[in-house]
């Protein structure tokens, strides 16, 4: 992850107990002051759809001061560079993840320049829609004429009710507290339609070479993941038919150097798998991020 400054978002506040057992419930429970700068993004969705024009959501005020989770921040420099190469990433890691009915209707939480749509558009899928917190990275989207929209996750999904088949956020899940992770999944959970799935990443815990320097890396990093506990936690966001993969980084196949890092890892992980096992621990992922398929219930 990059460690670029962005501006500085204000502590969470604590929810009322209220709103907490509303939020446990599956119910969505927001607070802090209201969020006007995706105003005109609900105006044209609902000129689109030709639904009335929904009442404005108030903002849920996040944990994470230097990286947003609603905003993307991968992208190498040359964003136009990024295009390509986040392309191969996405064709390794997302696409054998999602339905292959390309009427199906996909949101992508934290879009950034629009990587994943754009491939998702490139690979036939027609109702594709991206949302991010900085205008700044959705302008390059809309150069591009991607449809990409400036919104915060959690409003966002405020009130969209089985709006979605497939949810993709493409930030780190541990740039939320466990808290807001799952208050995130349940309102997910209620986006979508019965039997639509979420595709999610987060820093894996089980790795002991890199899971500790993740972690202690950034300040907006509140918690690691194995594969047991990502699986408890999308539970707990009412997820089923849950399935937990490695995330693929050696996926650059005209690359000698590809090979070389794709054996080094692989030996690597099988002898700690077998240190685990002298441990009495039946380990299975060990790359250095974690991800995971989960269902709402049909």
């Amino acid at each position: 992850m990059s460690t670029q400054t962005a501006s500085v978002v204000p502590p969470s506040r604590r929810e009322p107990t209220a709103a907490r057992e509303s939020a446990l419930a599956g119910e969505p429970a927001l607070t802090g002051a209201p969020e006007l700068a995706n105003a005109p993004a609900l105006a044209r969705e609902s000129t689109r759809t030709g639904e009335p024009a929904r009442e404005l959501a108030p903002a849920r005020e996040l944990a994470a001061r230097l990286e947003p989770f609603d905003s993307y921040w991968q992208a190498p420099q040359n964003v136009e560079g990024g295009f390509r190469a986040f392309s191969a990433y996405y064709r390794a890691n997302y696409l054998p993840h999602l339905p292959a009915d390309r009427d199906a209707s996909i949101l992508v939480v934290s879009c950034g320049p629009g990587y994943l749509v754009n491939l998702l558009r490139e690979r036939g899928y027609r109702c594709v829609l991206g949302i991010d917190s900085d205008a700044a990275k959705i302008a390059y989207a809309l150069r591009r004429g991607l449809p990409c929209e400036t919104a915060r996750a959690f409003p966002f999904l405020q009130g969209r009710s089985s709006a979605y088949d497939v949810i993709v956020p493409e930030q780190e899940l541990n740039h939320l507290t466990l808290e807001e992770t799952i208050e995130f999944l349940q309102r997910c959970r209620q986006a979508l339609r019965p039997g639509g799935r979420v595709i999610v990443y987060a820093m894996n815990g089980a790795n002991p070479l890199v899971g500790s320097e993740n972690l202690s890396h950034n300040i907006d990093h509140f918690y690691n993941v194995t594969e047991y506990s990502l699986e408890q936690i999308l539970e707990l966001g009412g997820f089923a038919g849950i399935r937990i993969f490695p995330l693929k980084l050696y996926v650059f196949w005209k690359n000698p150097l590809n090979y070389v890092g794709l054996a080094v890892t692989a030996l690597l992980e099988l002898m700690l798998r077998g240190i685990y096992r002298l441990y009495g621990k039946k380990v299975r992922v060990l790359s250095k991020k974690i991800a995971a398929v989960a269902f709402k219930p049909a």
